[in-house]
């Protein structure tokens, strides 16, 4: 039966890809680790010298109710949607980082969009490590 499943999606050209850029968790240890974290937490070895504590990002669900807001999410990485206060820097290297490879997203408005691979990653690995 899976070799069936497997044929009508090769015979549609559907078949899936696994992501060639690096893994979400590999991209949080290399940029986000030192200040948020090794769980998001916000205790990051580096959190201590800045001026504002960063953010704990193992709760953002439970701050919006137990939705965990993904476009929200990756505009604030790639610093679309960020307060002007943040000392957060701007990942909008992420795209670079993903080799400019992008994959088709529909963040919930029935709208699939081209997005860095790295960005999506990153922003799933983050879904992770929620905790209520």
């Amino acid at each position: 039966m899976r070799h069936l499943v497997f044929a009508a999606l090769l015979l549609a050209g559907c078949v899936p890809q696994q992501p060639s850029g690096p893994s979400g968790r590999s991209l949080f240890e290399a940029n986000c680790a030192a200040c948020h974290g090794a769980a998001g937490r916000g205790d990051g070895p580096a959190a201590a010298g800045l001026p504002k504590a960063p953010a704990d990002l193992s709760r953002i669900a439970a701050r919006r109710g137990g939705a965990f807001p993904m476009a929200e999410v990756m505009s604030t990485i790639n610093g679309y949607f960020r307060p002007d206060d943040s000392v957060m820097p701007h990942f909008g290297v992420v795209d670079e980082i993903s080799g400019g490879a992008k994959v088709m997203l529909d963040t919930g408005d029935g709208i699939a969009s081209p997005v860095p691979e790295g960005l999506v990653a990153l922003a799933d690995y983050l879904k992770t490590l929620q905790r209520p």
